[in-house]
């Protein structure tokens, strides 16, 4: 996730995939992509090291801005349901970018890109404009109550980053997912009684269920 300051307060950027990709056709997403040969050899085949060189690779080739591993910020690592026949295993970075740079994308993959304040791109989430999957949108809930981009990256490595594993409901009307903590996380049951932690798409949002927060576990969205 790329950071600026502007006059409306942090923003950041936003990437829309090609509407004809088999995968996440026409979603908002944060520049990234898979591990390549070369990060790995760069990385000395360490894991997170790789995947912080990847990143980097892959906000040059989506959007032609270069940045230096080693200032990212770690923020979650997510991993794609089991339910899903294409998984991913993502680690999440929030990067500055403190000088305004062009942005560049290929029309293939990439065919639209927006700046836009933190803030205005969950409302516009929350308003059904703005498709998303559940780690974009609660990674851009996490940044609501900072002031400046400078702020949002102290206040993010000051975390633990958290792994998350969503499990999709049995039932699917409405589509949601689970996470750690909810009463149907190991069952798969959204009706089983007791605590809450999930997302629920209604009418193109996601809206996050924490309720009582999970003992020792982090609230997706702050």
């Amino acid at each position: 996730m790329l950071i600026r300051d502007a006059d409306g307060g942090p923003e950041v950027l936003l990437l829309k995939r090609n509407k004809a990709l088999l995968f996440a056709g026409g979603v908002w997403v944060f520049p990234g992509g898979a591990l390549d040969p070369e990060d790995w050899d760069a990385g000395g085949q360490d894991e997170e090291r790789a995947a912080r060189t990847a990143a980097a690779r892959e906000a040059e080739e989506e959007a032609g801005l270069v940045l230096d591993p080693d200032t990212m910020v770690q923020i979650s690592h997510w991993t794609t349901p089991e339910a899903e026949p294409k998984r991913f295993y993502t680690w999440f970075y929030l990067a500055l970018v403190p000088e305004p740079a062009p942005v560049s994308i290929d029309g293939g993959e990439i065919h639209d890109y927006q700046w836009v304040p933190v803030r205005d791109a969950v409302a516009r989430h929350e308003a059904g404009e703005l498709a998303m999957f559940p780690p974009t949108i609660m990674t851009l809930r996490a940044l609501l109550g900072y002031l400046s981009a400078e702020d949002a990256m102290i206040g993010m490595a000051a975390r633990n980053p958290y792994r998350v594993l969503p499990v999709f409901a049995a039932t699917q009307d409405p589509v949601q997912v689970m996470f750690e903590g909810d009463a149907g996380y190991v069952s798969g049951d959204a009706d089983q009684a007791g605590p809450r932690h999930r997302a629920q798409l209604i009418d193109g949002c996601w809206q996050y269920l924490c309720d009582p927060t999970p003992v020792g576990l982090v609230r997706l969205d702050s």
